[in-house]
């Protein structure tokens, strides 16, 4: 069990550094669309 952990455990964490900075700041400034689009439809 703990080898299975550790190996998803590193999955994940090979994942992020892949995904890394560019990643991040996709994901930020689409979410932050998204509250931009939400709050121009309610206004």
């Amino acid at each position: 069990m703990t080898a299975e952990n550790n190996k998803k455990t590193s999955a994940l964490l090979m994942w992020i550094k892949r995904v890394g900075f560019w990643g991040f700041l996709f994901f930020l400034v689409k979410g932050l669309l998204w509250l931009v689009v939400t709050y121009w439809i309610l206004k």
